[in-house]
């Protein structure tokens, strides 16, 4: 099998460093999404929102990025990868100040639409450009760099956290939060190598459907992020309601489950090389599986938590794996990669309603073995994630490949 590997006019002179402004990249958009969250309340006081109104207004961000990914294939072939990765976080930076300046429900679902939008195709450049930087190491780096996206979530949320006890007024906090960021984004995104797509290659169409080669990979995805956004909106609810949980120990599951994902992505990688894509996703879908089980047989919370955390390991490294295999499509890693995401980040707007529904009309132990049997499919379904392969000779870089100009192996570094 050949892989025609997008051009890159510089090389990575120096590997390391283009690995850690990668990271910190994705570390600045989990901090953006971070600091959002935790001022949502402020946002839904001061406007005296109703939950259903607020929840109208949270699902806009998941439709402005869905709708948006598509056209950031373009955009990234048009303007290279390094100039496309400083543009569009600089937007999803300055995004972050917007929505606690919205007067109304309409203006804030318009604003909440422009931020997802930002977010999305922020989110298809910096993985186009973490898939090349990976595929010029010749190792696995995606689950790290996602690890390092639910870190900077977690710091920017303590900040927000600390903000709201306050009682500082959103609208300052995310301005500066927003300039701060920015201003952080700037010479990290300087670092970054410039990958092109080759000269030959066909610019991709303004909106851009996910190729069918994407499609299957895609729906891999769909099933960790449908696991993962069930755990994360409803295991606090789960845990009050079937197993008796205090309210304090509900509230604190968002957080404690996040953690589990942090840790376990930064981790993934070794876990990676170790075994290898498609190894390394049957054993995340037995394990979230088992997770699975331990969650709906549970009527205690010591048996529930435990089960959260596994489902949250299990599936940590599956949507980082799906992007690095997406990458490898194709001379244009970011049109993959755009479809990819449409379609695994789609399971993210649909997991909470379609189980809410389900525990409306059955329970929500039923639900939840809806979301054992999506993260069973994985062990099913893993063969597709193995262009991900990190040793595979198509993957790596060596000085023959169009991806290095130094003359270098850098598999080893």
């Amino acid at each position: 099998m050949t892989v025609t590997t997008p051009q890159t006019p510089e090389p990575l002179a120096d590997p390391r460093r283009s690995r850690l402004s990668i990271a910190l990249v994705f570390g600045v958009h989990g901090a953006v999404s971070g600091t959002f969250v935790t001022r949502i309340p402020w946002i839904q006081d001061r406007l005296d929102l109703s939950p259903g109104q607020l929840g109208l207004a949270l699902v806009m961000p998941a439709i402005g990025s869905s709708l948006a990914m598509p056209l950031a294939g373009r955009f990234v072939h048009r303007h290279g990868g390094r100039a496309a990765v400083r543009g569009l976080i600089s937007l999803w930076c300055l995004a972050l100040a917007l929505p606690a300046l919205a007067p109304s429900l309409p203006a804030l679902c318009a604003v909440l639409l422009v931020y997802g939008a930002t977010a999305g195709t922020a989110d298809v450049a910096m993985n186009a450009q973490g898939v090349e930087i990976e595929r010029c190491l010749g190792r696995s780096i995606m689950s790290g760099l996602h690890g390092m996206w639910s870190a900077g979530g977690l710091l920017a949320s303590g900040f927000g956290i600390l903000a709201a006890h306050l009682d500082l007024d959103a609208r300052l906090q995310l301005a500066v939060t927003a300039l701060v960021l920015l201003a952080l984004a700037q010479p990290v995104c300087r670092s970054l190598p410039d990958f092109r797509a080759p000269e030959a290659a066909e610019e991709p169409p303004h909106f851009a459907l996910p190729p069918r080669s994407s499609l299957v990979i895609g729906l891999v995805g769909f099933c960790a992020v449908f696991a993962e956004g069930a755990s994360m909106d409803w295991s606090g609810v789960y845990l009050k309601t079937v197993t008796g949980a205090s309210a304090t120990l509900a509230a604190a599951s968002y957080t404690a489950f996040s953690l589990t994902m942090a840790v376990s992505r930064l981790a993934g990688d070794a876990v990676i090389r170790r075994l290898g894509a498609v190894r390394a996703t049957r054993l995340g879908g037995a394990t979230a599986t088992l997770g699975g089980v331990l969650v709906v047989a549970a009527d205690h919370p010591a048996l529930a938590i435990p089960g959260f955390a596994l489902i949250g390991v299990g599936i940590a490294v599956i949507v980082p794996l799906a992007f690095a295999a997406a990458g490898r499509i194709g001379s244009n890693p970011s049109q993959a990669i755009a479809g990819v995401a449409t379609v695994t980040y789609t399971s993210g707007l649909v997991a909470p309603a379609v189980i809410g529904a389900l525990a409306q009309a059955t329970s929500l132990t039923v639900s939840f073995g809806l979301v054992t049997l999506l993260a069973f499919a994985l062990l099913l379904s893993a063969g597709a994630l193995r262009r991900a392969e990190p040793d595979s000779t198509d993957n790596k870089v060596t000085a023959s490949s169009p991806g290095n100009t130094s003359g270098k192996d850098l598999s080893a570094i």
